[in-house]
Protein backbone atom coordinates (compact mmCIF):
# COMPACT_ATOMS: atom_id res chain seq x y z
CA UNK A 1 0.00 0.00 0.00
CA UNK A 2 0.71 3.28 -0.67
CA UNK A 3 2.55 5.95 2.33
CA UNK A 4 -0.41 8.37 3.24
CA UNK A 5 0.39 11.66 4.75
CA UNK A 6 0.69 11.96 8.36
CA UNK A 7 -1.84 14.58 9.96
CA UNK A 8 -1.98 15.29 13.65
CA UNK A 9 -0.75 14.53 16.55
CA UNK A 10 0.13 10.62 17.53
CA UNK A 11 -2.34 8.51 19.66
CA UNK A 12 -2.04 5.40 21.18
CA UNK A 13 -5.63 4.69 19.70
CA UNK A 14 -4.78 5.24 16.09
CA UNK A 15 -8.11 5.92 14.17
CA UNK A 16 -8.58 3.74 10.71
CA UNK A 17 -10.17 5.37 7.49
CA UNK A 18 -11.54 3.60 4.86
CA UNK A 19 -12.60 5.55 2.22
CA UNK A 20 -14.70 3.53 -0.69
CA UNK A 21 -15.41 4.51 -4.12
CA UNK A 22 -18.84 2.37 -5.23
CA UNK A 23 -20.27 1.43 -8.40
CA UNK A 24 -17.20 1.11 -9.95
CA UNK A 25 -17.81 0.45 -14.05
CA UNK A 26 -17.32 1.48 -17.51
CA UNK A 27 -20.16 3.18 -17.21
CA UNK A 28 -19.30 5.68 -14.25
CA UNK A 29 -15.26 6.28 -15.24
CA UNK A 30 -15.63 9.21 -14.83
CA UNK A 31 -17.23 9.60 -11.52
CA UNK A 32 -14.34 7.04 -10.24
CA UNK A 33 -11.59 9.07 -11.82
CA UNK A 34 -12.56 12.25 -10.10
CA UNK A 35 -13.03 10.22 -6.75
CA UNK A 36 -9.98 8.99 -7.28
CA UNK A 37 -7.99 12.23 -8.38
CA UNK A 38 -9.69 13.53 -4.72
CA UNK A 39 -7.67 10.62 -2.56
CA UNK A 40 -4.95 10.76 -4.51
CA UNK A 41 -4.58 14.88 -3.81
CA UNK A 42 -5.33 13.63 -0.05
CA UNK A 43 -2.38 11.24 -0.19
CA UNK A 44 -4.85 8.19 0.58
CA UNK A 45 -5.97 4.89 -0.73
CA UNK A 46 -9.34 3.81 -1.69
CA UNK A 47 -10.90 0.44 -1.70
CA UNK A 48 -12.45 0.54 -5.22
CA UNK A 49 -16.24 -1.59 -5.02
CA UNK A 50 -16.14 -3.14 -8.87
CA UNK A 51 -19.48 -4.52 -10.75
CA UNK A 52 -18.71 -6.59 -13.42
CA UNK A 53 -21.51 -7.57 -14.51
CA UNK A 54 -23.89 -5.29 -17.18
CA UNK A 55 -24.79 -2.20 -15.29
CA UNK A 56 -25.74 0.97 -16.95
CA UNK A 57 -26.04 -0.18 -20.25
CA UNK A 58 -22.67 -2.34 -20.42
CA UNK A 59 -20.94 -4.87 -18.75
CA UNK A 60 -16.91 -4.52 -18.10
CA UNK A 61 -16.09 -7.45 -20.30
CA UNK A 62 -17.27 -5.46 -22.94
CA UNK A 63 -15.02 -2.90 -22.31
CA UNK A 64 -11.89 -4.62 -21.55
CA UNK A 65 -9.70 -1.43 -22.13
CA UNK A 66 -11.17 -0.19 -18.74
CA UNK A 67 -9.61 -3.06 -16.61
CA UNK A 68 -6.32 -1.06 -17.25
CA UNK A 69 -7.25 1.66 -15.17
CA UNK A 70 -7.77 -0.56 -12.77
CA UNK A 71 -4.92 -2.67 -12.87
CA UNK A 72 -2.87 1.01 -12.56
CA UNK A 73 -4.99 1.89 -9.40
CA UNK A 74 -4.08 -1.42 -7.92
CA UNK A 75 -0.82 -0.84 -8.48
CA UNK A 76 -0.63 2.68 -6.56
CA UNK A 77 -2.08 0.58 -3.73
CA UNK A 78 -6.08 1.20 -4.28
CA UNK A 79 -8.12 -2.79 -3.44
CA UNK A 80 -10.51 -3.43 -5.97
CA UNK A 81 -13.65 -5.33 -4.08
CA UNK A 82 -16.17 -7.36 -5.77
CA UNK A 83 -20.16 -5.20 -5.69
CA UNK A 84 -22.01 -7.95 -6.59
CA UNK A 85 -23.11 -8.63 -10.80
CA UNK A 86 -25.73 -6.71 -11.97
CA UNK A 87 -26.50 -4.81 -8.75
CA UNK A 88 -30.14 -4.98 -9.43
CA UNK A 89 -32.48 -6.58 -6.83
CA UNK A 90 -34.70 -9.48 -9.02
CA UNK A 91 -37.77 -10.81 -7.42
CA UNK A 92 -36.46 -13.19 -4.76
CA UNK A 93 -37.46 -13.41 -1.17
CA UNK A 94 -40.55 -12.50 0.57
CA UNK A 95 -42.38 -9.59 -0.18
CA UNK A 96 -41.10 -8.00 2.97
CA UNK A 97 -37.74 -8.29 2.31
CA UNK A 98 -38.12 -7.32 -1.64
CA UNK A 99 -39.54 -4.02 -0.02
CA UNK A 100 -37.12 -3.65 2.39
CA UNK A 101 -34.41 -3.57 -0.53
CA UNK A 102 -36.75 -1.01 -2.68
CA UNK A 103 -36.97 1.30 0.46
CA UNK A 104 -32.95 1.00 1.66
CA UNK A 105 -31.04 0.33 -1.58
CA UNK A 106 -33.53 1.85 -4.28
CA UNK A 107 -33.50 -1.62 -5.92
CA UNK A 108 -30.06 -2.50 -5.73
CA UNK A 109 -30.14 -4.88 -2.94
CA UNK A 110 -29.10 -7.74 -5.42
CA UNK A 111 -28.07 -10.05 -2.54
CA UNK A 112 -30.89 -9.29 -0.11
CA UNK A 113 -32.62 -12.60 -0.60
CA UNK A 114 -30.56 -14.84 -2.36
CA UNK A 115 -29.95 -18.55 -1.47
CA UNK A 116 -26.50 -20.12 -1.15
CA UNK A 117 -26.80 -21.38 -4.87
CA UNK A 118 -27.93 -18.66 -6.35
CA UNK A 119 -25.21 -16.03 -4.48
CA UNK A 120 -22.68 -18.84 -5.64
CA UNK A 121 -23.64 -18.43 -8.85
CA UNK A 122 -23.79 -14.56 -9.10
CA UNK A 123 -20.06 -14.94 -7.32
CA UNK A 124 -18.71 -17.36 -9.71
CA UNK A 125 -19.63 -15.26 -12.66
CA UNK A 126 -18.34 -12.11 -11.41
CA UNK A 127 -14.96 -13.37 -10.24
CA UNK A 128 -14.46 -15.17 -13.69
CA UNK A 129 -15.13 -11.43 -15.47
CA UNK A 130 -12.67 -10.30 -13.57
CA UNK A 131 -9.83 -13.26 -13.53
CA UNK A 132 -9.73 -12.85 -17.69
CA UNK A 133 -9.10 -9.14 -17.26
CA UNK A 134 -6.21 -9.83 -14.55
CA UNK A 135 -8.17 -8.74 -12.29
CA UNK A 136 -9.01 -10.24 -8.25
CA UNK A 137 -10.61 -9.40 -5.43
CA UNK A 138 -10.38 -10.89 -1.58
CA UNK A 139 -13.45 -8.82 -0.78
CA UNK A 140 -17.15 -8.40 -0.95
CA UNK A 141 -19.45 -5.39 -0.59
CA UNK A 142 -22.91 -6.09 -1.62
CA UNK A 143 -25.19 -3.86 -3.28
CA UNK A 144 -26.93 -1.65 -0.69
CA UNK A 145 -24.70 -3.35 1.71
CA UNK A 146 -27.65 -5.97 2.21
CA UNK A 147 -26.82 -9.61 2.14
CA UNK A 148 -28.98 -13.14 3.09
CA UNK A 149 -27.22 -15.11 5.63
CA UNK A 150 -26.61 -17.36 2.79
CA UNK A 151 -24.69 -14.96 0.70
CA UNK A 152 -22.43 -14.72 3.64
CA UNK A 153 -21.93 -18.92 3.72
CA UNK A 154 -21.68 -18.90 -0.10
CA UNK A 155 -18.91 -15.89 0.45
CA UNK A 156 -17.36 -18.19 2.73
CA UNK A 157 -17.17 -21.87 0.78
CA UNK A 158 -15.85 -19.44 -2.11
CA UNK A 159 -12.98 -18.44 -0.46
CA UNK A 160 -13.73 -14.67 0.34
CA UNK A 161 -11.99 -13.15 3.36
CA UNK A 162 -14.70 -10.45 4.10
CA UNK A 163 -18.20 -8.80 3.41
CA UNK A 164 -19.33 -5.75 4.58
CA UNK A 165 -22.24 -4.48 5.89
CA UNK A 166 -23.47 -0.74 6.74
CA UNK A 167 -22.40 -1.82 10.24
CA UNK A 168 -18.68 -3.13 9.73
CA UNK A 169 -16.57 -5.27 7.88
CA UNK A 170 -16.81 -8.90 8.76
CA UNK A 171 -14.00 -11.58 8.62
CA UNK A 172 -15.33 -14.85 6.99
CA UNK A 173 -12.66 -16.67 8.14
CA UNK A 174 -12.76 -15.75 11.78
CA UNK A 175 -15.74 -14.69 11.98
CA UNK A 176 -14.94 -11.57 14.02
CA UNK A 177 -16.74 -8.52 12.97
CA UNK A 178 -15.09 -4.84 13.27
CA UNK A 179 -17.24 -2.18 13.84
CA UNK A 180 -17.64 0.58 11.97
CA UNK A 181 -21.11 2.32 10.35
CA UNK A 182 -20.53 3.32 6.91
CA UNK A 183 -20.85 7.25 6.24
CA UNK A 184 -22.89 7.96 2.94
CA UNK A 185 -24.97 10.55 1.50
CA UNK A 186 -28.34 10.00 -0.60
CA UNK A 187 -28.60 12.05 -2.92
CA UNK A 188 -31.78 13.62 -4.10
CA UNK A 189 -33.62 11.91 -1.30
CA UNK A 190 -35.51 13.41 1.59
CA UNK A 191 -32.89 14.23 4.44
CA UNK A 192 -30.06 15.18 1.73
CA UNK A 193 -28.70 18.57 3.20
CA UNK A 194 -29.05 17.03 7.07
CA UNK A 195 -27.45 13.17 5.79
CA UNK A 196 -24.38 15.42 4.79
CA UNK A 197 -23.58 17.63 8.01
CA UNK A 198 -24.40 14.41 10.13
CA UNK A 199 -21.38 13.05 7.47
CA UNK A 200 -19.15 15.64 8.53
CA UNK A 201 -20.13 15.93 12.19
CA UNK A 202 -19.96 11.82 12.70
CA UNK A 203 -16.39 12.04 11.45
CA UNK A 204 -14.91 14.64 13.28
CA UNK A 205 -16.87 13.33 16.74
CA UNK A 206 -15.34 10.12 15.96
CA UNK A 207 -11.68 11.01 14.37
CA UNK A 208 -9.81 10.23 17.80
CA UNK A 209 -11.32 7.94 19.42
CA UNK A 210 -10.24 5.39 17.53
CA UNK A 211 -11.70 2.41 16.06
CA UNK A 212 -12.27 2.53 12.14
CA UNK A 213 -15.00 5.09 10.31
CA UNK A 214 -15.73 4.39 6.83
CA UNK A 215 -17.12 7.01 4.46
CA UNK A 216 -18.45 5.27 0.83
CA UNK A 217 -17.88 8.04 -2.15
CA UNK A 218 -20.92 7.11 -4.68
CA UNK A 219 -20.82 8.36 -8.38
CA UNK A 220 -24.17 10.28 -7.99
CA UNK A 221 -22.79 11.95 -5.18
CA UNK A 222 -21.02 14.40 -7.47
CA UNK A 223 -24.22 15.45 -9.76
CA UNK A 224 -25.06 17.44 -6.49
CA UNK A 225 -24.18 20.27 -4.76
CA UNK A 226 -22.26 20.42 -1.47
CA UNK A 227 -22.03 16.71 -1.18
CA UNK A 228 -18.23 16.31 -2.97
CA UNK A 229 -17.30 19.11 -0.75
CA UNK A 230 -18.69 17.86 2.79
CA UNK A 231 -17.52 14.56 1.84
CA UNK A 232 -13.83 15.72 1.67
CA UNK A 233 -14.46 17.58 5.05
CA UNK A 234 -15.47 15.07 6.69
CA UNK A 235 -12.35 12.81 5.48
CA UNK A 236 -9.79 15.87 6.12
CA UNK A 237 -11.06 16.02 9.56
CA UNK A 238 -10.31 12.28 10.29
CA UNK A 239 -6.93 12.43 8.71
CA UNK A 240 -6.43 15.70 10.36
CA UNK A 241 -6.79 14.31 13.91
CA UNK A 242 -4.42 11.68 12.99
CA UNK A 243 -6.46 8.86 11.25
CA UNK A 244 -4.84 6.56 8.98
CA UNK A 245 -5.94 5.61 5.92
CA UNK A 246 -6.21 2.27 4.51
CA UNK A 247 -8.30 -0.12 2.37
CA UNK A 248 -10.52 -2.92 3.42
CA UNK A 249 -7.94 -5.74 3.12
CA UNK A 250 -5.82 -3.93 5.72
CA UNK A 251 -8.75 -4.15 8.50
CA UNK A 252 -9.40 -8.07 8.23
CA UNK A 253 -5.77 -9.80 8.71
CA UNK A 254 -4.45 -12.33 6.17
CA UNK A 255 -4.37 -14.63 9.31
CA UNK A 256 -7.22 -14.35 12.07
CA UNK A 257 -6.14 -12.58 15.13
CA UNK A 258 -2.76 -11.76 13.79
CA UNK A 259 -3.49 -8.23 14.41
Amino acid sequence: MRDTKTHGTASSRVTRLVVSVHDVASATAGQTRRWCADADSLGIPVSLLVIPGPWRGAALADEPGYAEVLRARAARGDELVLHGWTHRAGPEGSPPRRLLGRLVARGAAEFAALDEAQAADRLARGRAVLAELGLSVRGFTPPGWLASAATDRALARAGFHYTTSHFGVLDLRSGRMRRGFALSHRPGGTGERLGAATMERWARWNAGRGGLIRVALHPDDLARPGLRDATLRAIEAVLAAGGRAVTYSDVVPDTAGSR
